[in-house]
């Protein structure tokens, strides 16, 4: 169960992580809107950094937990 939820987190972080990105660099360089992130919220450009940040923080939960050690049954 663990590998599954660690995955799954992973996953939804580089979505996340990666829309963060493409939003912030989009506003902040070109002064365009790319992405589906500004489609659901309207937010300033360094708010995106903390989209940004939430995604690097479920990749690296999912991959801790992933990681995490089974523990061994002792008969």
């Amino acid at each position: 169960m663990r590998t599954t939820i660690g995955y799954t987190a992973e996953s939804i972080g580089y979505v996340v992580g990666a829309q963060g990105l493409v939003s912030f660099a989009s506003q902040t360089f070109f002064g365009t809107e790319w992405g589906w992130m500004h489609k659901v919220v309207d937010l300033p450009s360094t708010a995106y950094l903390g989209i940004l940040a939430v995604g690097l923080a479920l990749i690296v939960g999912g991959v801790k937990t992933r990681k995490t050690p089974q523990r061994q049954k002792v008969a």
